[in-house]
């Protein structure tokens, strides 16, 4: 679990087609904490610490990561790419954002990046029959890159989307080095997610019947 509250930036690159070499581009506060096992937001993708030095660590990326996110695009590049890092929540920490499980739903690509002082707007587009669009609600939080953001406003189709951004959050995140049409990976908020599949998919009748509780049941079991 995570917050998309970004803690570092990184350079990563591929070592083979699945094994992913994520090189600090300054040490990050959370770096003397790492350990074999532990899972890092790269990209806003849940990954896996494999191997761990004081400059960065390696992770295993499955073919389906591969395929449902960015790490797709980077892989047939070749070339290194600045990636978003965060460290999973731990007890106590503070919650900035919003539930961000590192788990991608789908991916857009920015249509525009427009300076409107003191923040920027970003606009995305998204893939035709994109899992995102239903969750695209105005006011509400969607990741990007792994980046705990609201969504500013989008067209009734649900196909694009804005976003206001802070300075700090620009400059200190990889939406500074994002062109029009560059791929990010999208989380869509997983309260909204919870919310529709408890009204798309109606309650299943247990098999037995559950007891209905009432005085009867409390007494028999002690409560009452």
């Amino acid at each position: 679990m995570f917050t998309g509250l970004v803690q570092s930036l990184g350079q990563a690159s591929f070592l083979d087609p699945y094994h992913l070499r994520i090189r600090y581009l300054s040490p990050p506060v959370f770096a003397s904490q790492v350990e074999l096992g532990d899972s890092i937001a790269v990209d806003g993708i849940c990954l896996t610490v494999e191997q761990y030095t004081p400059e960065g660590f390696i992770v295993a990326t499955s073919p389906e990561t591969l395929q449902r996110t960015t790490l797709s695009q980077l892989e047939t590049s070749g070339q290194d790419a600045i990636v978003n890092l965060e460290p999973s929540l731990r007890a106590g920490d503070k919650i900035g954002g919003h539930f961000v499980t590192g788990h991608i739903d789908g991916i857009g690509y920015l249509e525009s990046a427009e300076a409107t002082p003191p923040f920027w707007t970003l606009r995305f587009q998204l893939p035709v029959h994109s899992p995102v669009a239903r969750y695209l609600v105005p006011k509400g939080s969607i990741a990007i890159n792994g980046i705990s953001l609201t969504i500013a406003d989008c067209d009734e189709q649900r196909t694009e989307f804005s976003i206001a951004v802070i300075p700090l959050t620009y400059e200190q995140t990889n939406l500074n080095y994002l062109q029009p049409g560059s791929m990010v990976n999208l989380e869509a908020d997983i309260l909204g997610k919870y919310v529709d599949q408890l009204l798309h998919h109606p309650k299943r009748s247990a098999s037995p019947p559950e007891p209905e509780i009432d005085l009867s049941f409390l007494q028999t079991h002690g409560y009452a």
